[in-house]
């Protein structure tokens, strides 16, 4: 709910998730960024039958943890492991996202301020 206000609030210094960054990803970075691979195939998540929301970063972990319950079946609850990978990357990927957002954010503040400096000194 704090997102769907701040996009009444100042929507001029409020990233819109939907859109790629407005700013470099490596700016701030002087020995640059590991890039995010995925490790699971399209192929293997189409044979999957992996919903479209499921097609993350954690894949290969979801894909991982439902090949355990099909083989352990009935007794599903020997893949707490796997369920507790999944869930954690799942956790992991979230967090990353929150600071990516909030990164941005700060970044779009902060032209905002530069910006309003420069009209005020003109």
């Amino acid at each position: 709910m704090g997102n769907a206000f701040a996009l009444y609030a100042r929507p001029e210094v409020t990233p819109d998730p939907r859109k790629e960054p407005a700013f470099d990803p490596q700016m701030g970075f002087p020995n640059g960024r590991k890039e995010r691979v995925m490790i699971a195939t399209e192929a293997e998540m189409q044979s999957a039958k992996l919903a479209q929301e499921d097609r993350d970063f954690c894949a290969h972990k979801l894909l991982k943890y439902r090949a355990c319950r099909s083989d352990k079946f009935p007794w599903v609850y020997k893949c707490h492991h796997e369920k507790h990978e999944y869930m954690t990357c799942e956790y992991e990927d979230y967090v990353l996202r929150m600071k990516e957002y909030e990164r941005e954010r700060r970044l779009m503040e902060r032209a905002e301020r530069i910006r309003h400096r420069q009209q005020l000194a003109a």
